[in-house]
């Protein structure tokens, strides 16, 4: 494994919320803290450093990590996670890697940046994703840096899929079938009522 400082950390905040009713999902409430805020602090001590990637309420992010736009100059209509993921990779640095989860995810696991990158090097690819019980999370990745160019050209010939980009590169798969509510999503009040519900045990 590499050093935690050879590690940054990305928080997708940048969604339409379109299901949350056009909501700021990274700052919809659970338990008195924003899902982005939960997101970042199990994510921020797996790595070096944190990107929070949010189209809006920069300020409230903030508190969290360095924010980050996702526009993408000459991308068509809505470009969807990769592009924040897109600039999470311009923001990393000197990073080797970049840990990736969305804002909506708020239980992650503690050992979700280790198993990620330790699957892409166990399989000698630059990019592996998260599964649990048979589901993957796509969301949930770690990527090489290095693949910036290879990222900047899928969006440039107009596909958005994130599924589709890592199966391209032979992404490997984390297993985390022992905790498949550390995937949890938040995307809806129903959701999110029973994310409360399981915050509460």
């Amino acid at each position: 494994m590499p050093d935690r400082q050879a590690l940054a950390g990305l928080v997708l905040a940048g969604g339409q919320g379109s299901r949350m009713g056009g909501r700021d999902k990274g700052l919809v409430q659970l338990r008195g803290e924003p899902l982005a805020g939960h997101a970042a602090r199990r994510l921020a001590p797996q790595v070096g450093r944190l990107i929070i990637s949010a189209n809006r309420n920069a300020d409230s992010y903030a508190r969290y990590g360095e924010v980050v736009g996702d526009g993408v100059a000459g991308l068509q209509g809505w470009p969807g996670p990769l592009a924040g993921v897109m600039a999470g990779l311009l923001a990393a640095g000197d990073a080797q890697w970049l840990v990736v989860a969305p804002c909506d995810t708020p239980f992650l696991p503690p050992d979700l940046a280790a198993r990620l990158v330790g699957a892409a090097l166990a399989t000698g690819v630059p990019l592996a994703y998260a599964s649990a019980d048979g589901v993957r999370h796509p969301a949930c990745m770690a990527l090489r840096v290095s693949l910036l160019p290879a990222l900047r050209e899928y969006l440039a010939s107009g596909e958005r899929r994130v599924g589709l980009w890592q199966s391209r590169l032979g992404a490997a798969e984390a297993r985390f079938d022992e905790t498949p509510e550390a995937f949890m999503n938040v995307n809806t009040p129903e959701e999110l009522e029973r994310a409360e519900r399981y915050a509460s045990q």
